[in-house]
């Protein structure tokens, strides 16, 4: 099993770019299609730990569900998360996870970083 992980949405051009990073490094992550088999809230608050980043800032603006359910609210850290949770969409991607490191792969050298 790999130690590193991408969460990721084969949909999404800057997510696809960050597996082709590692894959192009000889490194075969493992793929959590986030989409398909959404993160709990236990699991979502563990990777803004370890991305050491407030939930607003994993938060995808420029989604619809954003902009009408969302913006413009006073929103404490946990309400975020559960906007995430519910709303996988709004998480922003890829993002990769090594020994504990994570970091968003946007652009995708930011991966470099945690290899």
């Amino acid at each position: 099993m790999s130690e590193i992980t991408i969460y990721h949405n084969p949909r999404c051009r800057k997510s696809r770019e960050g597996l082709q990073l590692l894959q192009n490094k000889n490194i075969h992550p493992d793929i959590r299609l986030y989409l398909d088999k959404p993160l709990s809230k236990s699991e979502l608050t563990n990777l803004i730990s370890q991305l050491k980043i407030e939930p607003i800032d994993l938060v995808r603006k420029s989604e619809s569900i954003w902009k009408t359910d969302f913006k413009g609210k006073n929103l404490t850290p946990n309400q975020i998360i559960e906007a995430m949770v519910a709303h996988p969409k709004l998480i922003e991607r890829p993002i990769v996870v090594n020994n504990g490191k994570a970091v968003v792969g946007r652009p995708a050298e930011k991966i470099l970083d945690i290899l």
